[in-house]
């Protein structure tokens, strides 16, 4: 019986190998988590800026005329692409307001839809 007791080179290497793959695989999920965190952010971000669109065309009482504009808007330090949509609606003393966010980068892709129903001020 040999005395010396210890672990091959083949084996050393296929323990490496082994370590390399799990290191790579929790690496890429870290860099997954961290895409999908940002992504969440950019939402989140949309959906307060266009409740503060909607918010403010509420407060204001605004009754605006039926048609679509767009404008760039930076909401903490990042910056959207805006579409506000106006629509008659059957009832004349109504008028539908779709606010679509999408980001600067990507702006055929929204990121938020928010829908209002205005009303005509007395």
């Amino acid at each position: 019986m040999n005395g010396n007791r210890g672990f091959t080179l083949l084996e050393v290497l296929v323990a490496l190998a082994i370590v390399a793959i799990g290191l790579t695989a929790a690496l890429r999920a870290t860099g997954v988590g961290t895409d999908a965190v940002g992504e969440y952010r950019d939402h989140l971000l949309a959906l307060w800026l266009a409740q503060n669109i909607v918010a403010e065309r509420t407060a204001r009482r605004d009754w605006p005329a039926p048609d679509s504009n767009s404008s760039d808007e930076v909401y903490a330090k990042r910056h959207f692409l805006v579409r506000q949509e106006v629509k008659s609606t059957p009832n004349p003393r109504f008028r539908r307001l779709n606010v679509l966010v999408s980001s600067q980068e990507e702006p055929g892709r929204t990121l938020q839809s928010s829908v209002t129903f205005l009303t005509l001020p007395q």
